[in-house]
């Protein structure tokens, strides 16, 4: 016997024009749904955005003025501490240059006993020309001395300052013969 084959018709349902008006309508309804949403979601997003942005700028702002805060702590600390140190030294450094020039004064008068000392021997041995001399260098060491003593460290200072205004190549000759002096001092120490 013969089968019979039936095939399946299917039949598409056609959109009549209403039906095709409304389905625009509900995809435009969607779309516009959608893209309001899409746009209240990235409104949000770009709030969120500025809002952390915000935060963290004030959150930078806060370190900024506690970094800024410790610096100039530290900074207010370390003048200090400088300022104590540089009062320290001046007052050490005016200690030591009237320690020097109570010790430079002593040796002046010293040197000038010891040169009148001297004196006599040198009438018998050289006459008293020489003699003379040597008591008259005696008078000025011992001036010398007295005018040390007499005078501040600050005084002497201005003196020497005078003195290097009034006649800077002398000034610089005796700079030089000290320096030559001290460096022969201390290379002696050395060998």
């Amino acid at each position: 016997m013969a089968e019979a084959t039936t095939t399946p018709t299917t039949t598409k349902a056609r959109k009549t024009p209403a039906k095709k008006s409304t389905a625009k309508k509900t995809v435009a309804a969607t779309a516009t749904d959608n893209t309001a949403e899409a746009k209240s979601r990235f409104n949000a997003a770009l709030d969120e955005a500025k809002a952390g942005a915000a935060a963290l700028r004030a959150e930078a702002g806060e370190r900024a003025g506690a970094y800024r805060d410790s610096a100039k702590s530290k900074g207010n600390t370390l003048m200090a501490d400088a300022k104590s140190y540089g009062a320290e030294a001046k007052t050490r450094a005016g200690d030591l240059a009237t320690d020097g020039k109570t010790k430079v004064s002593d040796g002046l008068a010293s040197l000038g006993k010891v040169v009148a000392d001297t004196a006599t021997d040198l009438d018998s041995r050289f006459g008293e020309q020489y003699g003379d001399y040597a008591r008259k260098a005696s008078r000025s060491l011992q001036e010398a001395s007295a005018k040390l003593d007499s005078k501040s460290v600050d005084e002497l200072g201005e003196d020497a300052r005078e003195f290097v205004r009034k006649s800077p190549g002398v000034a610089v000759g005796i700079a030089a013969v000290a320096g030559f002096l001290l460096a022969r001092v201390f290379r002696g120490s050395r060998d």
